[in-house]
């Protein structure tokens, strides 16, 4: 009997070890690692952690924002590239891009340019006129350029991935509604306030009639830079303007259920967004704020939030260039852009551009000359670079809806985000910045211990 017993018992452990065991995905800087997988077995809930090594420790019973998506810009020059692609290679990258399965990156969130980019071939606009002319009535609008790349890799994309969510971003507007009639800064004419919101609108229901469902937009991207082809600058004063007197009323009139997403710029000025939504109509039509990193520090995130929290937070941008280096690039994205964005509210993390070729082009004259695709494609050759594994990290396993809950860590070179994941499970994704390390992660009653290499990111996800 007492043999049987213990029988019972040596099982039940071994039941209960199983019923923890966890995965495990580990990428390095040095690019040796990428998405490796291993299984964890949980250490015996009596059994003490392991005091030599690195605790983290993860509440599921604190709640933060909820995520809605990982992804990049589907630049007009990443669309035209890929719609270069032999239609095996094309079909293969999508679904690499936007797949579900193992091997896929899971991008479930994108950005796309209202017009051009300065990562489109060349500028233009949706409503593009000989010098001199005017079109108040927006009635020469159309999505030609759009419909010869862009609309109909979109296209493929959502039917590889439905929910796919879709935030477009203007660079500039139709030159003929801008103080200086060009492509590059000067301001929106007040006289076209009311135009240039309708252009918004016609926009998104055009859009909508090719079957584009776009789930935001954001206002002006970079508004405090016009330096950029094509740019426009918009202040604070003159954005919160806009969306309280003609965006946000003609958005609510014609029944618009896309979201208004303001500022698109860096985490420098905060009080650009708060300055908006502290006035109360204005405040009304906004359902986020958008940022960069290129200046500033991602704690300006809960800045915005603890002054607003009923309004979400989003990430939208962040390049890597020609000149920048895997190991450099993969541990600043992932600390400050991925779990630092996060950490500090945001529920989107958006990199740069998608794809560029071998010359980082397409791109407008005086566009970016050096940033960096997630994927090069040059002729039918495809390579994969730095931001494909950054956001790859995250988007691979923690999915739109995962809530981020309460992580915390004994050691300042690691960083941390813990997710409830949608189906039951939770997630953690980890960063060590220096060297090896072990690793004790303490849920409640289940401990898991385990290694990571110097300078690498680990995904755990476990039940």
């Amino acid at each position: 009997m007492r043999n049987y017993c213990r029988k019972i018992i040596a099982f039940a452990l071994l039941f209960c070890s199983l019923q923890m065991s966890a995965q495990i995905f580990t990428s390095t800087a040095n690019g040796l690692l990428k998405f490796k997988e291993q299984a964890l077995l949980a250490q015996a809930n009596n059994q003490q952690l392991n005091k030599a090594a690195n605790t983290i420790t993860v509440d599921g019973r604190v709640k933060f924002q909820t995520m809605e998506g990982f992804g990049y810009a589907l630049t007009g020059g990443t669309a035209q590239l890929m719609d270069q692609l032999a239609a095996p290679q094309q079909k293969a990258i999508l679904q690499e891009i936007f797949g579900k399965g193992p091997n896929d990156l899971g991008v479930s969130y994108i950005r796309i340019s209202i017009g051009a980019s300065d990562l489109d071939a060349h500028v233009f606009s949706y409503d593009d006129l000989p010098k001199g002319a005017t079109d108040s009535s927006l009635t020469h609008f159309s999505l030609s350029e759009d419909s010869l790349h862009l609309i109909p890799i979109l296209k493929k994309a959502l039917a590889i991935q439905p929910n796919l969510k879709i935030m477009a971003s203007p660079w500039s507007p139709p030159v003929w509604m801008k103080s200086n009639n060009g492509s590059m800064g000067g301001s929106l004419l007040k006289k076209y306030y009311a135009s240039y919101a309708n252009y918004f609108v016609k926009y998104i229901k055009a859009m909508a009639a090719k079957g584009i469902s776009i789930s935001s937009v954001t206002m002006q991207n970079e508004p405090e830079h016009g330096g950029n082809n094509p740019s426009l600058l918009m202040n604070s004063e003159e954005q919160k303007e806009f969306l309280r007197d003609y965006l946000g009323p003609i958005f609510k009139k014609e029944k618009i259920k896309t979201e208004i997403v303001l500022y698109d710029h860096n985490a420098d000025h905060p009080n650009y967004p708060i300055n908006i939504l502290d006035d109360a109509k204005a405040k009304s039509y906004a359902a986020a704020t958008a940022f960069h990193l290129y200046l500033g520090i991602e704690d300006a995130l809960s800045e915005v939030h603890q002054k607003h929290p009923d309004k979400k937070i989003y990430f939208t941008e962040q390049w890597t260039g020609a000149k920048g280096s895997f190991d450099g690039d993969f541990i600043w994205h992932l600390e400050h852009i991925v779990i630092g964005t996060i950490q500090n509210w945001s529920s989107v993390v958006l990199e740069w551009n998608l794809a560029a070729n071998a010359k980082f082009e397409p791109h407008t004259p005086l566009g970016c000359t050096e940033c960096k695709g997630a994927f090069t494609i040059q002729d039918q050759a495809i390579s994969r670079n730095v931001s494909y594994y950054i956001i790859g990290q995250i988007s691979k396993y923690i999915k739109p809806g995962a809530v981020r809950i309460q992580s915390s860590v004994n050691n300042a070179s690691i960083k941390t985000a813990a997710f409830a994941l949608p189906n039951g499970k939770k997630g953690l994704l980890v960063l060590n910045t220096s060297e090896a390390k072990e690793i004790n992660l303490k849920e409640g009653l289940k401990q898991y211990h385990f290694t990571m290499p110097a300078q690498s990111a680990s995904t755990i996800i476990w039940k």
